[in-house]
């Protein structure tokens, strides 16, 4: 959702002007890993959303096949609680790489910082439309409240970064463990519950149709301002401080020079994480009985997320690596996923459009019918949707509309953006 640092003119052509702090950075000079890594993720954020239409979430009595039971356990071990802290690193990151061209000389913070809480206030507001229309658990009000709240983390010194990411994140995956040593001791946990993840589902369900909108808005718009704030301060600040601490560093810019922190960063934080979310996964599948508590399992899954998603951030970083070690063009295929990235916003909300035309009570009604097998088919050819697109709009020489409506709003401009 931000732009990358200025780079080398493109071969056999003039040298391309540096990117104002008010000109879109050319897709040619912007750094192939966060792009890439978003990318990916948005498939992530896919697999994770689809599950908040349905009436039953995904466990053991809801998974009745070897598909369903198959995709349960790989979301709980690799996805699930990952894709969220992965994006609040690379929102961080690239921050740092929009800040990079605001104030390229370093000397123009207060212009700077004006700037990007304005960017954060739109934010905020689209948030809340997206929140309360189709999906109150958003990520886009969340890191637009960040910038409000925590544009400062972008002057603060290494140490700090590294005290308000690594500090809490280690805390996060320690402090559940605790909750897990008590419910071996206290017998089985309760059983799934069986409830939609989303209250405006279940209100859904009345028969007025005209209240039950009513209500279901009214849910979204309150959920909305709870998941906010504390997913914000739980789950996006620390990996955000990291982003800021990496982005310093050019750790994705230059992933040869960080090749050894990469590789300790992927095994390290993904393994940990795999290791916590297995047990859970394993529970939901049925393919596990325990007498740790359910809810135990899940928060140990959630509060190691942000592991995983620094893992995976590290994982596209040495993939990206090797492109450049090759010397080579991008793939098509990795050039496609990559314009998806540059278009995450854009990407992110056309999938929550058509997980409610197709989910939603008010719409196509498949929540109460599709398994999690099937609803991960549709996240993952919504995926696939939004990358055909991304890569038509970068063949074509467009920008996502979304990412298109947020500059306008931020700097007032109304010129078509290449």
């Amino acid at each position: 959702m931000s732009a990358s640092p200025p780079g080398p003119p493109s071969a056999g052509g003039p040298p391309e002007r540096p990117p104002g702090p008010h000109r879109p950075t050319p897709v040619a000079q912007r750094v192939l890993a966060p792009d890439l890594a978003r990318g990916l993720m948005l498939l992530f954020i896919a697999l994770v959303n689809v599950g908040h239409f349905l009436d039953q979430p995904y466990d053991a009595e809801t998974a009745t096949g070897a598909a369903d039971r198959a995709v349960t356990l790989v979301q709980a071990a690799l996805v699930d609680r990952r894709a969220i802290p992965l994006f609040a690193f690379l929102f961080g990151y690239g921050t740092v790489q929009l800040l990079r061209r605001l104030d390229p000389r370093g000397d123009a913070w207060a212009g700077a910082r004006r700037i990007l809480r304005r960017r954060g206030m739109w934010m905020v507001l689209i948030g809340l439309v997206h929140g309360v229309l189709l999906l109150p658990v958003d990520i886009i009000g969340t890191y637009g409240l960040t910038l409000l709240l925590f544009a400062g983390l972008l002057r603060a010194r290494d140490r700090t970064l590294l005290a308000v990411g690594a500090g809490v994140i280690t805390a996060y995956a320690v402090l559940p463990l605790a909750w897990v040593l008590v419910s071996l001791a206290q017998g089985p946990g309760p059983g799934p519950q069986g409830e939609p993840a989303l209250t405006a589902v279940a209100v859904a369900q009345r028969p007025e149709p005209v209240a039950a909108l009513a209500e279901a808005l009214a849910a979204n718009f309150t959920e909305w301002l709870l998941y906010t704030p504390v997913t914000m301060l739980m789950f996006v600040v620390p990996p955000a401080a990291l982003g800021v601490w990496a982005a310093r560093r050019r750790v994705l810019e230059e992933p040869e020079r960080h090749r050894a922190l990469l590789r300790g960063t992927a095994a390290g934080g993904l393994g940990l994480a795999v290791l916590a979310g297995l047990p859970h996964g394993l529970v939901g599948a049925g393919l596990l009985d325990t007498w740790v508590s359910t809810d135990a399992l899940s928060l140990l899954q959630e509060f190691t997320g942000p592991l995983g998603g620094l893992g995976w951030a590290a994982v596209f970083g040495l993939a990206a690596g090797r492109v450049l070690e090759r010397g080579a063009e991008p793939s098509g295929l990795t050039r496609a996923v990559a314009a998806t990235g540059q278009r995450s916003m854009t990407s992110y909300l056309l999938q929550s459009v058509v997980f409610t035309a197709v989910f939603s009570p008010f719409a196509g009604g498949l929540g109460g019918s599709t398994g999690a097998a099937g609803a991960a088919a549709v996240a993952l050819l919504t995926w696939i949707a939004t990358v055909v697109l991304s890569e038509l709009q970068r063949l074509t020489g467009h920008r996502g509309p979304a990412e298109t409506l947020l500059r306008r709003l931020t700097y007032g401009e109304r010129r078509r953006e290449r």
